[in-house]
């Protein structure tokens, strides 16, 4: 969903301070970009994956034990790769742990323990209320 210009000036904005207050930093920022590097190496490890495949096929045909384990130890590299950095290349943001009040952290039947996750329709109804009541 793209930004509405009231949104965009407001960023914009935020990115002028920035770069006033501390210019170093806004450059850094602005040239290390972590989901890049990300996708990269997603990319990398879909080539592995066919690569991987290509020497399995080889080593079927010219039945060798040794290259068809090879191929398939490449494949299952590339595949771990893409997989590990799939979250990051994706720009997905993890949710940290929520403390559900001054008790901390409670379960649904109100034990203590590990916080119940709300379910994504409320977040997102939550975001459009806080987008439009603004």
């Amino acid at each position: 969903m793209p930004l509405s210009e009231h949104e965009q000036r407001l960023l914009e904005q935020i990115e002028r301070a920035l770069v006033d207050d501390d210019p170093k930093f806004a450059s850094t920022v602005r040239t290390s970009d972590r989901r890049q590097k990300a996708r990269r190496k997603v990319q990398l490890g879909a080539v592995l994956v066919v690569i991987g495949l290509a020497v399995m096929v080889g080593g079927v045909a010219l039945p060798s034990v040794l290259v068809g384990v090879l191929g398939s130890l490449i494949s299952f590299g590339g595949l771990a790769l893409g997989v590990l950095n799939y979250q990051a290349a994706t720009g997905a943001v993890e949710n940290g742990p929520t403390a559900a009040g001054p008790g901390g952290a409670t379960t649904a039947r109100g034990k203590p323990g590990k916080a119940r996750r709300q379910p994504m329709k409320d977040r997102l109804e939550e975001r459009f209320r806080r987008r439009y009541d603004q």
